[in-house]
Order: C-alpha cells, then structure tokens, then sequence
C-alpha cells in the first residue's frame, strides 16, 4: 500500500511540474533551501513541495493541486513577516514575480506579487510619483498592503491598502479572480487589511501620490542620556505638526563594533525619524524643537529626491532572526508613568535586545477611504512596537520580555497592528487586531472563501490545523 502511495504521490508531483512555467521543489532538490529562505531566518518554512511560481497560472495550478490533494498551502514573497511556519503541504514563493506597470496618466501601479518597495518606489520616481510604502525597503509590497500598510506618507494619504483599486487572487477552489469593489465588494473589503488567508494573490493595482522629494532622515541621540526626555518632547510635539508630516521614534542599542560609524558605536540610541512633503523651509521650522534636545550625535535631515526615502529609518537589510508585538494607543499615547515603566523594560539593561518604537498615526490614517476596508482602529494616534533578535536568548524569554514591556499600556491599548506581527500569532492577538465586530465579519469571509482551512499559515489562519 505505502509503495501504491508513494508511486500516486510521484505521478502527482510530475503532472504538478509539467503544468508549472516556474519550477516545483522537494527537499532534497537543489535550489529547495534557497527557495524557501526569507528575510525572517527563524523558524523558516519546510513544506513537502515549493513551487517557484512566474506566473499567475503556476499559482492557479499551485492551488489546484493542494486542493486536490488536501494539503495546506503556505505563500511567500520575501518573508519579512513570516507567522506560522509550514511543516507540510505546498509552500508557494512568488518571488519571481516582479513586473510593474505604471500608468502615469491615471497615477496607478499594477504590480506583481513579488515586487519589493524599493522597485516600485524607483519605478514611480522616474514619473514624478511615488507609492505609500513602509520604512523598509525590501518589504514586498502585496503583503504590506495586505495587512493595511503603516507608510512614510501615511499622516497624508492614509494607509497602503486605502490605496488598493483592484486584486488579482486565486482563491480555494483555484479559480484565478479579479476582485474590485464591484466585482466582490466583501472580498474586495476583506483583502485589504484583513492580514491574508482569503486566498493567494498574483496582482495588484495601487493608486500612486504625486511626491517626488521630501524634506526627511534621522535625528539620532545619546539615549542614554535622553531617551525619555526624546519620547516626552517627540510626542507633545507631534499633537501640533500638519498632516504632511510623519514621523517615529525609535530607541535601540548600538554593538560596539567596528562595523557601526564611530559615533554611534556601544551607545543606547534615540532616533527620530521625519518624512514631511513640505519645503524644506518649513520642515527646518518645524524640527526646530527637536534639534534642541541636546546629546545629538548624527543629524541626518535633508531635502531628498523620494526615490532615497529609505534614508529615513535606514533599517538593516540582511536576513535574521526577530520576534515583535505590539499595541495601539490613543491621542494621550505614553503618559510620564507608564513611559518610564516601558524605558524601564526595553532598555539597554534588558534581558535581550529590543528595538522599541513608536509610530504617530491620526492625519489620514484617521480617515476611512472612500471605499471601505477592514484596517481596525483607525482612532489610534500611536503605534507602540517592540522587536528583538531570538537567535540568544531564546524565543521564550524575548516572549515573556515583550509581555513585560508592554504590559504598562495593555490596559490603555485599543488593540494591535496587523502590520507589526513578526513570529507565530495566536486567535487572541488575531481579535486583537480588528475588534470582535471586524474580527466576526473576516471570520465568516473566511470560512465563505476557504471552508476547508487550506490557507491557514497567516494571521487570519492562526489555530487552524
């Protein structure tokens, strides 16, 4: 009987490579551990078979084949915000997925499902244009707008997936969908911020914004000096600022290495992110309290073609292994107290690193766009997130810190960001995320598009088995 199995489970996987334009894996093969590698390198994917898909079509047949088979089906484009990881089934990677077309006439973007942030912000600069993408490059930009796409613009033009016109998704029973408000309006409403699990998409339309400079970068402190007092002043000072601007801050320890500049080298940081769409006269006023903080080590504010706006948060670009949470907050955000409490837990004393950051929201994130989606919470004015390496300690400690840096605001906390999940989820954290209203409605599209759990390694899959 096992050997009747292994020869149906042969033909499956011959007829599965003759229909796939890209190429099908199974461990063993040479290119497996390749093609299932991501950015996120802790708890990586092992599924029975990948299937490198190129087209659209590789991903419909992709699809079809775990449906057949009753297999679970995992996606990957770059792997930056992996959850739960595949042990079994078919893992798809459309990382080979990388065409993009811009029409400068209609300021929109049709992209495939493995393009990065950094393509399409260089693509839309050489017309003047420019997408709502997040602070790291390497992002895919399908599942940043996904889970609803907390941008460098976003104060001004609202969330990545307000900017969603059109999805090409082929869902459970292997059909290949163009979704728009018209065609599937609840699909069409669930896909955008919704976290995943509706399906595998291929494609996307994306409204873009006319910004082909902003007045942005790093102000970086001693935060071992400052930390607090950078919190303090960054958020009162952002009750004032105009919508055009965006801004962060993050607090992290430096390695005293060689590889890091000199002036930054074994010190507790405090940075202060800025992308505003203003002149730069404006933006000089406007940082001006910031400036005279004191303890400034590097100041990195200029005025830069958008194309460079990686400059703002110059995040690491080389795979590793990391863990997050985080919260949402209101207009109040940290009060004196519970501020100190959360420096107190992330800082250069703790247990593990934490990389602790605060995102002001409000502005156009407040604002529902003008077709609805499922982003949740769009009252908060701040996101509150903590992130640490797991390779040493181990992920339990890194947990259990992450728990203790939060807890100071989990009475306050008005819930999560899908965006800012790094590592495997749980349903609470899912509801969490939207709210028991939102959270109900997305379950029952879920079970509608996908009654038999196949896509199950993502947020709205969590507790699926």
């Amino acid at each position: 009987m096992a050997g009747r199995t292994d020869g149906m489970r042969t033909e499956a996987l011959d007829a599965l490579r003759d229909a796939v334009r890209g190429s099908v894996l199974v461990p063993g093969d040479e290119g497996y551990d390749q093609e299932r590698a991501g950015f996120q390198t802790g708890n990586p994917h092992r599924p029975d078979v990948i299937v490198a898909a190129h087209t659209p079509e590789d991903v419909r047949t992709a699809v079809d084949h775990a449906q057949r088979h009753a297999l679970p089906l995992a996606v990957q484009a770059t792997g930056h915000g992996l959850g739960a990881a595949a042990r079994e089934g078919v893992l798809v990677s459309t990382r080979h997925m990388t065409g993009i077309r811009i029409d400068v006439s209609a300021r929109t973007a049709w992209i495939e499902a493995g393009v990065r942030a950094r393509d399409l912000v260089a693509e839309a600069a050489r017309h003047g244009l420019a997408p709502v993408n997040g602070s790291a490059p390497g992002v895919g930009v399908v599942s940043y707008a996904l889970g609803g796409g907390v941008g460098l613009l976003g104060r001004e033009f609202g969330y990545a997936a307000d900017r969603v016109r059109r999805i090409d998704v082929v869902t459970a029973d292997a059909q290949l969908r163009e979704v728009t408000a018209h065609s599937d309006p609840e699909l069409f409403w669930g896909l955008r911020g919704g976290g995943g699990g509706f399906g595998v998409v291929t494609g996307m339309e994306l409204e873009l914004v006319p910004v082909e400079r902003i007045f942005g970068g790093r102000l970086v402190f001693d935060g071992g000096q400052v930390a607090e007092e950078v919190l303090r002043i960054w958020q009162k000072w952002t009750e004032s600022v105009p919508d055009e601007l965006t801004s962060a801050v993050t607090l992290l320890p430096m390695p005293d290495i060689p590889a890091v500049p000199a002036p930054l080298r074994g010190r507790y940081l405090a940075q202060v992110h800025i992308a505003f769409t203003g002149s730069r006269d404006e933006g000089e006023r406007l940082v001006e309290p910031l400036r005279g903080i004191g303890s400034l080590l590097v100041d990195e504010l200029r005025e830069m073609p958008y194309a460079e706006c990686a400059a703002v948060f110059s995040e690491p670009d080389t795979p590793h292994s990391y863990r997050s949470a985080n919260v949402l907050l209101g207009a109040g955000g940290l009060d004196d107290s519970t501020r100190r409490s959360v420096l107190a837990a992330a800082g250069p004393s703790a247990e593990a690193m934490c990389v602790l950051s605060v995102r002001h929201l409000g502005g156009a994130f407040s604002r529902p766009p003008s077709v609805p989606n499922a982003v949740a919470h769009r009252d908060a004015e701040y996101l509150l997130y903590v992130l640490s390496p797991v390779s040493d300690p181990g992920e339990d400690v890194v947990r259990a810190l992450h728990e203790r840096v939060l807890d100071p605001v989990s009475d306050q906390a008005l819930g999560r960001s899908a965006n800012f999940l790094y590592g495997p989820q749980d349903r609470h954290v899912a509801q969490a995320a939207y709210g028991p209203e939102l959270d109900g409605r997305l379950e029952r599209l879920k079970a509608e598009c996908d009654p038999q759990g196949l896509f199950r390694f993502n947020l709205r899959g969590t507790g699926r088995g």
